[in-house]
């Protein structure tokens, strides 16, 4: 397999990217392409149809490609890959009916290969405006795939406007879809893993009384009053400071326990008033056990690169191409670390990869299971077997 990674503010800039990435030769058949809500992505088809290649596309929160991040623009992965060793599935979920979907989609890919690999983009936004919940999404494709099955992703952004995002191949287009790159895992090789590099502060709490996304209690005590003292604020938040709590909120997510002995970051969104309960990102059943987090710091960066070199030498193999899902949240967090994450995971590898920043994301942890993750840093790579 051979790979390239391209990038451009306009739809005529990737057609030149393209045509100077086929210069030597180079013929790809899948075009991975990440682009802001903002670029058209109808022209960006037109572009890869004229060329036959296959599109797997999702909208972004940012995007980035070897040696380049930004926002608001275009940034493609194309693959020189037999036709014969993937497929591009598409779902469209605008009755609502998340697992007929998945059903379909794994259904497909069984079909197309005994041993399929999926890379994989979901929704960002659910039909009524919420985040949506990529963690029912995991579970139904693991029941219908097989829990040995792999796949990574990431859920599509919209330049965190909050409103919709966009998944789309040649053809189709959808608000509410889903969208697989189907591997021959037979043939073609995928490793990766999902890191957060946050870390647990303090005793582990309990919630006491919630409502889906609702948290109203932890340890018996108000959710709210206990995560202003947590941040340091004792006081009610005014209508001013509000504005403070959300730009810290995403900085100091919790760290939630799984049955799996792994744990999934989950963030307060806002704080309901009337109801005094903070509003989650994810659900938080009674009974979660969690910890506040610490203070993000610069290590966990140098814990996403010391894991994957972990695995590069457990491998002891060159790939053919780096795919990067990580959340939108570690840009703000992290700030230039970020693009030194993004840049070290390339550079490991040596190969040409493009990512995006996402509203959750697919994959397993070192030596982990398949799970959905926020806050995470995403990666997988792919190598043809000889």
């Amino acid at each position: 397999m051979k790979s390239k990674s391209i990038k451009g503010k306009s739809a005529a800039a990737i057609q030149q990217e393209l045509q100077n990435s086929i210069a030597d030769g180079f013929t790809p058949t899948v075009a991975i392409v990440f682009m802001s809500v903002k670029q058209d992505r109808k022209a960006i088809c037109q572009i890869m149809d004229a060329k036959n290649i296959a599109v797997f596309g999702a909208t972004s929160c940012g995007e980035f490609i070897n040696g380049y991040e930004t926002e608001g623009e275009i940034a493609i992965l194309l693959l020189e890959l037999a036709k014969e060793h993937y497929s591009i599935l598409f779902e469209n979920m605008k009755d609502g009916d998340m697992d007929n979907a998945v059903s379909k989609l794994a259904n497909n890919a069984l079909k197309q290969f005994s041993n399929p690999s999926l890379i994989i983009c979901g929704p960002g936004i659910n039909q009524k405006g919420e985040h949506f919940e990529g963690e029912k999404l995991v579970k139904s494709l693991e029941k219908k795939l097989g829990a040995d099955k792999l796949f990574f992703g990431g859920m599509a952004g919209d330049d965190w406007e909050l409103k919709e995002t966009f998944l789309f191949t040649n053809t189709k287009e959808s608000n509410y879809g889903i969208i697989a790159l189907a591997l021959n895992g037979d043939k073609i090789a995928m490793n990766g893993m999902a890191v957060t590099g946050w870390k647990p502060m303090g005793i582990s709490r309990t919630v006491t009384k919630s409502d889906d996304k609702i948290l109203y209690e932890i340890d018996g005590k108000s959710a709210v009053d206990l995560y202003l003292k947590y941040l340091g604020k004792a006081d009610k938040l005014t209508e001013k400071e509000f504005k403070i709590f959300e730009d810290l909120a995403i900085e100091y997510p919790f760290i939630v326990e799984r049955d799996t002995n792994e744990t999934v970051i989950k963030t307060p969104t806002r704080i309901d008033r009337e109801a005094n309960a903070l509003i989650m990102d994810n659900p938080m059943p009674v009974g979660t056990k969690f910890w506040f987090s610490q203070p993000p710091e610069f290590d966990i960066v140098e814990e996403v690169i010391e894991k994957a070199a972990q695995l590069k030498t457990e491998l002891s193999t060159e790939v053919d191409a780096l795919l990067i899902f990580s959340c939108g949240g570690r840009k703000p967090i992290l700030g230039p670390l970020v693009t030194d994450e993004n840049e070290g995971l390339a550079k490991l590898w040596n190969t040409p990869m493009a990512g995006f920043f996402t509203y959750g994301e697919f994959g397993r942890v070192l030596n982990g299971r398949q799970n959905f993750h926020g806050g995470a840093c995403c990666w997988v790579t792919l190598k043809e077997k000889v």
